[in-house]
């Protein structure tokens, strides 16, 4: 289980963890030991309200599956308990941000002022482009 704060658990069904061979440098110890780590979270079946689901999705970008299955994978450390320790805390800074409801737009109207001063803009504007035309003598 994940604690993430705010009264909010992960339960250990809606994770799926993985472990595979980690690509790069370290020698024999790459080909031997599974350290990187796959971690498979089921969106859907979480416990997360609907709106913090779809925030989720939209952030998890191109690590989000077609299925609805974020895929969080780390293969940085050279034990399987660090990596495996750092995809949970990437996973639950994900969900965190996941969890910050964003402000709505208030309306604003622009003031007087500037609304003046923008025509005033192209009206200078439209008189320097006019002066580049050719003049015709007739």
């Amino acid at each position: 289980m994940i604690e993430l704060g705010h009264g909010i658990v992960l339960e250990d069904r809606a994770l799926e963890e993985r472990f595979v061979r980690a690509s790069g440098p370290g020698g024999q110890n790459v080909n031997k030991v599974s350290t990187a780590v796959e971690l498979r979270f089921t969106v859907s079946a979480s416990s997360l309200s609907g709106d913090v689901q779809q925030r989720l999705l939209v952030l998890a970008g191109s690590r989000m599956t077609s299925d609805g299955v974020l895929v969080i994978d780390s293969r940085s450390h050279r034990t399987q308990a660090k990596n495996r320790e750092a995809a949970r805390a990437r996973l639950r800074e994900l969900i965190s941000q996941a969890l910050i409801e964003p402000r709505k737009r208030r309306k604003t109207r622009p003031t007087t002022s500037s609304r003046q001063q923008r025509l005033e803009t192209k009206k200078r504007r439209g008189d320097v482009k006019g002066m580049r035309r050719s003049v015709t003598e007739e």
